[in-house]
């Protein structure tokens, strides 16, 4: 039986996994020891962070006041929505 891409028998070229060289057991990284290894990942953290685009201050404190204000009129809007809730429920059930 076949499909549009092969047959169920004969697996695609790319499905195959890959044969592995016996005897590595963590690549590169499986020969460091600890301390390497933490040195390498502190190196790559420094590295990320310099592509990182940071905000100008206008910036900061703009997005900083906009969330503020978010966050003040979601907390209206729940005590407001907490307080119709309870009265509601006073008068239904007593």
């Amino acid at each position: 039986m076949t499909d549009a891409v092969g047959s169920i028998d004969m697996p695609d070229a790319q499905d195959e996994a890959p044969e592995s060289k016996k005897g590595r057991k963590g690549g590169k990284r499986g020969k460091k020891g600890p301390l390497k290894r933490l040195a390498l990942f502190y190196r790559q953290i420094v590295a990320e962070l310099r592509k990182v685009v940071w905000p100008t201050r206008n910036q900061l404190t703009t997005y900083t006041t906009v969330v503020i204000i978010f966050v003040v009129i979601m907390i209206g809007l729940v005590t407001v929505i907490d307080y119709g809730l309870s009265n509601a429920a006073k008068y239904v059930f007593g």
